[in-house]
């Protein structure tokens, strides 16, 4: 699976339990180790987690299981490593704080 494949396939899966304001940043001028970041949020610690497993299981399903997941257990910010693309599924309180689209962008 080519890089846009997997990007709009993550975007398919987190779309499936309502993910929001989901936006793509194009980092492979600027990172060695992924060519995508995928930033996206949930209302709550659980739909942050649900959100994020959602696209773990549909991964694993479809033979591309992610190389890691980090966050779960608190569900504040999950990141889930796709190795091309990376997914990260917060709530918007952490993602005002953290800032990722400028930080990247």
């Amino acid at each position: 699976m080519n890089t846009e494949e997997l990007i709009q396939f993550a975007i398919d899966k987190i779309e499936d339990l309502k993910a929001r304001d989901i936006k793509v940043l194009d980092v492979s001028d600027k990172s060695n180790i992924t060519d995508a970041l995928i930033i996206c949020s949930g209302n709550s610690k659980r739909h942050v987690a649900s959100i994020a497993n959602n696209l773990v299981v549909e991964a694993k399903k479809a033979g591309i299981p992610p190389l890691s997941v980090d966050g779960e257990d608190v569900g504040e910010w999950v990141l889930v490593d796709m190795g091309d693309v990376i997914v990260h599924v917060m709530q918007d309180a952490t993602r005002d704080y953290y800032q990722l689209e400028k930080l990247w962008g």
